[in-house]
């Protein structure tokens, strides 16, 4: 067997409790090594634009009552992407970015807003998020239970 190129970081298993410190969120996310980019679960996405800046807001939950957990947000636009699904199509998205806290590891990622209300997860963990981490795809929540 080759040995890995690379010192992991963390091992991380299918399923993991992440913080969006910036905003103050705690969330079940999803670990998907076939996604390129992460997501966040997004409603009601309205682009702000206020000195020569563009904003975008959006809505937001947290658990499993939607309503009760919504959030409002307002933050800058990172990038716009055109992202291709897993079922093969293609749109294009707004991209923000921010710090993520996974167990003891702490840095910067980049989401993407798309309405993932008919997912399990709010959120969405991509390989551009995953660098020098090892997934263990049997396991679950290796850094805190929800």
């Amino acid at each position: 067997m080759t040995a890995l190129p690379y010192e992991p970081r963390a091992i991380i298993g299918r399923r993991e409790m992440v913080t969006l410190p910036e905003l103050d969120l705690t969330l079940v996310c999803k670990i998907d090594t076939g996604a390129h980019t992460s997501a966040l679960h997004a409603e009601d996405i309205e682009i702000v634009e206020s000195d020569d800046q563009c904003w975008v807001s959006f809505t937001t939950w947290t658990g499993d009552e939607k309503e009760e957990n919504a959030r409002r947000f307002t933050l800058p636009i990172h990038d716009r992407r055109k992202v291709r699904s897993s079922n093969g199509v293609s749109e294009w998205r707004y991209v923000i970015q921010t710090p993520m806290q996974l167990g003891p590891l702490s840095y910067n990622i980049e989401l993407t807003l798309v309405d993932r209300n008919e997912m399990r997860h709010p959120m969405l963990l991509g390989r551009r998020a995953m660098r020098r981490l090892l997934v263990a795809p049997g396991t679950s929540f290796l850094h805190g239970a929800p």
